[in-house]
């Protein structure tokens, strides 16, 4: 058995892909339905109509699954954010809005943002390739609202953007936790993300 999730580049065939597609539609679902403790292996491989021996091939845990997920979920976040200039005259106002778009597209769906929130902060290191998956994309996502007009499509992260948005990516993380918890409302969430990306980014 892998020790790592099939991502859809590991797999040959369309009839895999679409396998794999399959079984993250129903985590997908079963989590909008009932969060974190509706995701069930066995009910996901019926679900998705796959045996519970396969499901375990593609993704080897149930925090795997959650964790490829929620890198599916900000795949499409990014798919959306690049398909025009992002607002915004300077990089606070550009991340501000991406992650504030982010944000109140996952407080839309509580149960589903609960259920990956949890994953994501249960996830050890046998996860860490789905969690470098999920890193990546966020670095890329602020990286392209940093940049602004000047970002370049396929273009590698300096070490100064992976750091930012690492920083920038824990503090939204610790605010939609904080949310997921009850900690914290939604208003307050959005004012906490706003803070920090202004004090991090604003012009010296």
């Amino acid at each position: 058995m892998t020790t790592n999730s099939l991502t859809a580049d590991d797999l040959g065939s369309a009839a895999q892909r679409d396998r794999r597609r399959r079984i993250l539609d129903a985590t997908v679902a079963l989590a909008s339905k009932g969060g974190f403790d509706a995701v069930q292996m066995r009910t996901v491989a019926e679900q998705a109509d796959v045996a519970l021996g396969t499901l375990y091939r593609y993704f080897p845990s149930k925090i795997h699954l959650l964790v490829s997920a929620l890198a599916r979920q900000f795949d499409d976040t990014q798919g959306i954010v690049g398909r025009k200039p992002i607002p915004g005259e300077t990089p606070d106002e550009r991340v501000i809005y991406v992650l504030k778009r982010a944000t109140r597209g996952m407080q839309g769906d509580p149960n589903l943002t609960e259920a990956l929130t949890r994953a994501f902060m249960f996830a050890d290191a046998s996860v860490a390739s789905e969690i470098h998956v999920v890193g990546m994309q966020l670095t890329t996502m602020l990286t392209r609202a940093i940049k602004g007009e000047e970002y370049v499509e396929g273009e590698a992260p300096s070490d100064e953007d992976i750091a930012i948005a690492r920083v920038v990516s824990d503090v939204w993380l610790s605010a939609l936790v904080s949310w997921v918890t009850g900690r914290a409302g939604a208003e307050e969430v959005g004012d906490h993300i706003e803070t920090a990306v202004r004090l991090l980014l604003r012009p010296r």
